[in-house]
C-alpha cells in the first residue's frame, strides 16, 4: 500500500536494490540510465511495510483496486524498449502504483499519465514520494483515448494488456516516435514496439512474451 507519510530508505534497501538491478541486467537489460533509475527509485516505498524484502524481488505484487505494481525486469523492458532521452513527452496508460511513471522521471522525460481506477487514482495523489517528481502530471480518465490536447507524444507506454493496439494513441504519437504496448488476452500477450516514421508511416515489431491485467475502457468509480 501507498504512504501519505514518508518512509526510511537505509543501507540494507539500497544494498536489495543494487541486488535487484544486477538481477535485471543478467536478464538481458543493458541501458545503464534505465538501471541507475531502478537503482535510485525506493521500490519498497510503493507496498506495504510488512513486504520490504519482497519489494526488491524481481515479481510483480499486488496492489489496491485489483491492480499489480509491476515486476522490475517488465518495467525496465519496456523502458529501454522507449529510448527515453531527457525531456521526452511521455503518454503513460495505466498509472497503477506510479512505480513505471517515477522510473522514467527519473530518467528526465515529461511523463503524463493516465488511471481509470478513482480509488487508485486518489490513493497516489497521497503517496508522499509522488512529490519528488514535478514532471509528473496525472490524469483520471479514459486510457484508450489517450489525451488529445495534450498530444503529440515523443513516446507512449501502456502498462496493462490491449486486445488490439488502440489507434488514438498511435494518433498522438510524433512522427519519429516510439509506442511500447503488450496486446493480447488472458492467454497471454506479445509486447508490440510500434514505430512512427518522419512521414507517419507505423511501423510493428512483435517481442517477447508478457502477462499484464487487462486494459479495461472507460472509467471506473
Amino acid at each position: 500500500m501507498l504512504h501519505s507519510k514518508p518512509r526510511e530508505d537505509n543501507y540494507l534497501h539500497k544494498g536489495l536494490r543494487k541486488q535487484l538491478v544486477e538481477t535485471v541486467r543478467e536478464k538481458g537489460i543493458t541501458n545503464e540510465q534505465v538501471l541507475t533509475a531502478i537503482e535510485n527509485i525506493p521500490r519498497h516505498f510503493f507496498l506495504d511495510p510488512a513486504f520490504e524484502r519482497i519489494a526488491y524481488e524481481d515479481r510483480a505484487f499486488p496492489i489496491t483496486a485489483g491492480q499489480t505494481i509491476s515486476q522490475p525486469y517488465t518495467v525496465a523492458y519496456q523502458t529501454q524498449l522507449l529510448e527515453i532521452k531527457k525531456f521526452d513527452k511521455v503518454l503513460e496508460i495505466g498509472t497503477g502504483s506510479a512505480y513505471q511513471a517515477c522510473v522514467l522521471a527519473e530518467m528526465g522525460a515529461m511523463i503524463y499519465t493516465i488511471e481509470r481506477q478513482r480509488a487508485l487514482f486518489d490513493f497516489v495523489g497521497q503517496f508522499f514520494f509522488i512529490n519528488k517528481y514535478p514532471n509528473i502530471k496525472r490524469f483520471y480518465g479514459d486510457g484508450y483515448e489517450g489525451l488529445p490536447s495534450y498530444a503529440p507524444f515523443d513516446k507512449v507506454i501502456v502498462t496493462a494488456a490491449a486486445p488490439f493496439i488502440p489507434p488514438k494513441l498511435i494518433q498522438q504519437l510524433k512522427p519519429g516516435g516510439i509506442a511500447v504496448i503488450p496486446v493480447g488476452d488472458d492467454n497471454g500477450q506479445k509486447m508490440m514496439r510500434i514505430t512512427k516514421d518522419k512521414d507517419g508511416n507505423v511501423h510493428e515489431e512483435t517481442l517477447g512474451d508478457f502477462s499484464f491485467v487487462p486494459m479495461l475502457g472507460g472509467k471506473n468509480r
